[in-house]
């Protein structure tokens, strides 16, 4: 099978997935943008939080160029990235009870903030603790992972519970259990995974509407241009200083 089939099928693949997820997750994704514009219309903070490669669709809404300013990474030290030896490490460390608590207890996050949970699976104590403690600070929660996990896996949380159980939204990712799109003669394992591609333009889809929202109510959302533009370091240095006591991603 040749090289140019195989990445055919992973974008035909990809673009379905976000088809499914554009038109299926409509509605949880609209009610996860209006609790973003509240938030941010009420004075409140914005967090997100995914470990391991769910971290990637997380910081992809953080202190980027047409991302709004106010979302801050809330990371959990050892599964942020691949920068811990052994990789594995950062695997082990999602499924320690008690770490998102102690996170959470150290964060500058008060009742009335929203966190976004990121989690493919949603079954590590990882997760599924950070959603609960946060709700319990009194943070509204949105969680985005795959509903297949919660059907066809056990959780390895010791309540059996997995994140979707507590959440004030959750938005399914659609992604099969295994993350794996392709497979193909002479290739043992299956391959393609597509949940970082689906996950951040969920992620994004999400911000895109709590702009909207706030626009729409006469809110100028403060949103942040590319620094490689001309102007655009000077723009976010302005919009860093006025919200600077709601962002903590520059202390």
């Amino acid at each position: 099978m040749s090289e140019n089939k195989l990445s055919g099928q992973f974008f035909d693949a990809a673009i379905g997935l976000l088809q499914q997820v554009r038109d299926e997750e409509a509605g949880h994704i609209a009610a996860a943008g209006t609790v973003l514009a509240d938030t941010v219309q009420e004075g409140g903070r914005l967090f997100v939080f995914g470990a391991g490669h769910s971290s990637l669709a997380a910081q992809d809404v953080v202190y980027r160029a047409g991302g709004l300013a106010l979302v801050n990474l809330l990371a959990v030290p050892g599964v942020v990235g691949l920068d811990v030896m052994p990789a594995t490490l950062g695997s082990a460390l999602e499924r320690v009870n008690g770490l998102a608590g102690a996170v959470l207890d150290t964060s500058p996050a008060e009742p009335g903030d929203a966190l976004i949970v990121v989690s493919l699976s949603g079954r590590n104590s990882l997760p599924v603790e950070m959603a609960m403690n946060a709700r319990a600070l009194g943070l509204k929660v949105i969680g985005v992972t795959s509903l297949a996990y919660a059907e066809r896996t056990k959780s390895r949380h010791a309540s059996g519970t997995f994140l979707k159980d507590h959440c004030d939204i959750v938005i399914d990712s659609k992604i099969a259990v295994g993350d794996a799109e392709l497979s193909a003669e002479g290739i043992a394992a299956p391959f393609g995974p597509a949940s970082t591609v689906v996950t951040s333009a969920l992620l994004q889809a999400v911000v895109a509407t709590a702009a909207g929202e706030l626009a729409a109510r006469g809110i100028d959302p403060p949103m942040l241009r590319s620094g490689n533009v001309d102007g655009g370091h000077e723009w976010n240095g302005r919009v860093l200083d006025e919200y600077g006591d709601r962002i903590f991603f520059r202390h």
